[in-house]
């Protein structure tokens, strides 16, 4: 047998395998037994599934724990290992070795629920024209949420609830459904290739992209996806994700990550300053007024929620910065300065004489 690879004998034996299910694990083998049973109770109504747990370079006991699930599991349970740190190379590595023509991804500390695989399966087969699916994600609370946690406050905690109507995700409504409960069909990444790994996180930072940077591109391909709310699974939330500190760095984070995906919808505008284009910073004139306002009113939700739209300013802000004073072809910041001016004069003399003549 390969040391790297552990496989159950498959209870579908001589049925051509319909959903490989991928969970990339990084040193959380106390939590990954209940993901992992969660699975494999599901209610399958006969649809042929594999289970693919790609260890992304644990030192723990996260190896053993995956060969006692694949000793005595009735489908197939496959372990993998992967040494190049980061969700996307985990996830990437589970592509490669997923044998199905549906692919279907969670995390290793979510709970599916029983019917969780058929209806993603259903979903498929019901909307041909779909590339991916993906369905609500809600949380199991170890402690009362802090009054100002709504739910405009869960991005940071990996949490995603769009209702009970499904509707189309496409670049007409793109929004990015989370990775925790996220199906693909394999064409998908025959047509636009894998997960970047510039957009994971690493080294400590939160705030990634690496599932909106994939859904926008295959948005940008002409590819559309669902979101379906019968699709569920449940995720606890960590104590320190309900601390406004750590909100304030996913934010930050996730500016600096947005200014290296430059979404050329986002991106557009008619005047730029450090390359960070000009809506940005008056948006951040609003929300800076909103965040004094709110306060003073002891608004303490719509107050933190301004705050949190600043500190995305910010990391992008920080990040596009940096790359202006590396660039060799920049321009000092006072020129900088002064054109950005020109610019916004310009464009403002130009909107009148428009107005005029209308």
């Amino acid at each position: 047998m390969s040391t790297n690879i552990l496989s159950a004998i498959n209870n579908t034996a001589g049925r051509k395998l319909e959903v490989s299910i991928i969970i990339s694990t990084y040193n959380r083998c106390k939590l990954l037994p209940a993901a992992l049973e969660s699975i494999l109770a599901q209610n399958s109504d006969d649809v042929s599934y594999e289970v693919i747990v790609v260890d992304n370079n644990s030192t723990d006991e996260t190896r053993r724990v995956v060969e006692l699930f694949a000793k005595h599991a009735k489908v197939s349970v496959r372990y993998i290992f992967e040494k190049r740190q980061g969700l996307s190379f985990g996830r990437n590595a589970g592509i490669v070795a997923a044998s199905a023509p549906v692919i279907v991804f969670t995390d290793d500390d979510v709970c599916v629920s029983p019917d969780w695989m058929v209806n993603i399966k259903r979903a498929f087969d019901r909307h041909p024209e779909i590339g991916f699916v993906g369905g609500k994600v809600l949380p199991q609370w170890n402690s009362e949420p802090p009054s100002w946690l709504t739910n405009h406050h869960w991005s940071p905690l990996a949490l995603q609830d769009h209702g009970d109507s499904s509707f189309h995700v496409s670049s007409e409504r793109p929004i990015c459904l989370v990775g925790a409960n996220l199906a693909f069909r394999r064409g998908v990444f025959e047509q636009i290739g894998l997960f970047a790994p510039e957009f994971q996180r690493v080294k400590g930072s939160v705030g990634s992209m690496e599932d909106l940077e994939f859904e926008s591109r295959y948005y940008r391909s002409g590819g559309c996806g669902l979101y379906e709310p019968s699709v569920i699974v449940s995720a606890p939330v960590d104590l320190k994700r309900l601390e406004k500190d750590y909100h304030r760095k996913w934010h930050t984070g996730h500016g600096q990550f947005s200014a290296k995906l430059r979404d050329e919808d986002f991106e557009r505008a008619s005047a730029r300053l450090f390359d960070v284009p000009s809506h940005l910073y008056r948006q951040a004139v609003s929300n800076v007024v909103n965040w004094l306002k709110f306060s003073l009113q002891r608004r303490e939700t719509e107050a933190f929620r301004a705050e949190m739209q600043l500190r995305f300013f910010l990391g992008f802000l920080h990040s596009r910065r940096k790359e202006f004073s590396e660039s060799e072809s920049s321009r000092s910041s006072i020129e900088e300065i002064i054109s950005f001016t020109h610019s916004l004069v310009t464009k403002k003399a130009k909107d009148k004489q428009f107005a005029g003549k209308s």
